[in-house]
């Protein structure tokens, strides 16, 4: 597995695996790990915008704060809207 070594806006060194994404309405979710043995998940990064900058709540949802791009959640409920 190669990943790419990317730095946060904090000057935090993560890594991006390209080859593991999640499907979102603008581009995909790339997985982010705090080590290159890609043992420690970090979070997401923005296939639209190249942003590490996401967020996911408790459903799911992931969604890019500087472009919008956003993965709907796994489990929908319209109680929750």
């Amino acid at each position: 597995m190669e990943l790419d070594a990317s730095t946060t806006a904090d000057g935090e060194r993560v890594y991006i695996d390209r080859a593991r994404a999640e499907r979102g309405a603008e581009g995909p979710f790339y997985f982010v790990y705090a080590d290159a043995d890609a043992a420690d998940r970090w979070g997401f990064a923005c296939g639209n915008c190249g942003s590490l900058d996401t967020a996911m709540d408790t459903m799911g949802r992931i969604q890019c704060t500087d472009c919008g791009n956003l993965r709907k959640p796994d489990e929908w409920d319209a109680a929750h809207e």
